[in-house]
């Protein structure tokens, strides 16, 4: 029997939250998305597992939210996937719009594919339960698990545009979708959807690609540390980051720069590291 696949699971649901404690109103600490895969530690009580993310943060999510049958494991591993790149994307019973729609799913959900689009757009999919559903290809792309640092230009602009298209979204702390993010949430998920797992947290930390540089020499896309936040580099001083600060609430570009009107004082004076992946 296959011990690695016996301790392994797939996200159910649309966003399934994990919990610093086993307790629904228990700290969100991270969110984890329809169909990506988890590693399940132990069982607890009420009804939650402790579980390790494909990008090693652990928590506990409950059990409910996990697909933890062998064989519909084995068959999402082995099958097509595309992620979700709209904001939102319905997945309905029928290629229709006024199909039943079985699930909505967000930015970063991993959805199994099956063959071509139709004429009208639509592709069928496959649920993780086994169910079949159709998507508009159009809300889709293309699920990157690695990348190249060869095109280092393409790469940084393709970081910036994905956190640039959280821009508005409300700051929620453990959040990294467009329904609310907090700092790390969205300098995760920029780099994540471009195949590229940065550490979850705002630090850096070793065994993640994310490497320390001077701050003199931090370019578009690399990451600014303040001890305890963390933002992305857009350029001429410029940064756009998550943060619950009044008048903000959100994802929300700042400046370094004293002379320019998005200046945030409060985090020049407490910038302690730059990070890149291009070290």
């Amino acid at each position: 029997m296959d011990t690695a696949i016996n301790n392994t699971a797939i996200i159910n649901t649309a966003i399934a939250p994990l919990r610093k404690d086993p307790d629904r109103r228990g700290e969100l600490t991270d969110e984890d998305f329809y169909g990506e895969k988890v590693i399940i530690l132990s069982e607890v009580k009420n009804g939650f597992s402790y579980i390790r993310t494909d990008y090693g943060y652990e928590g506990f999510a409950l059990n409910c939210n996990l697909i933890q049958d062998e064989c519909k494991v084995r068959e999402w591993e082995d099958s097509y996937k595309m992620v979700v790149v709209n904001s939102f994307a319905d997945i309905v019973a029928v290629p229709s719009v006024r199909g039943e729609i079985l699930i909505t799913l967000c930015r970063g959900a991993l959805i199994s594919v099956l063959g071509e689009a139709d004429s009208q757009g639509y592709v069928q999919v496959r649920l993780v339960n086994g169910v079949i559903g159709y998507i508009k290809i159009s809300l889709l792309g293309r699920y990157k698990v690695d990348y190249s640092l060869e095109m280092e230009d393409k790469l940084r602009y393709d970081i910036i545009q994905t956190a640039l298209s959280y821009m508005g979204c409300q700051y929620r702390w453990g959040g990294k979708s467009p329904l609310g993010l907090d700092c790390s949430g969205l300098t995760f998920m920029a780099y994540q959807m471009n195949g590229i797992t940065i550490y979850r947290d705002a630090s850096i930390k070793e065994g993640y690609p994310i490497k320390p540089i001077p701050p003199d020499q931090k370019k578009p896309g690399d990451l600014l540390f303040f001890g305890g936040h963390v933002a992305m580099y857009l350029g001429e001083d410029r940064y756009i980051h998550s943060t619950a600060r009044k008048g903000s609430d959100g994802v929300v570009i700042n400046s370094l720069n004293a002379e320019d009107p998005l200046y945030r004082e409060d985090l020049a004076m407490r910038l302690i590291e730059v990070g890149s992946i291009f070290s």
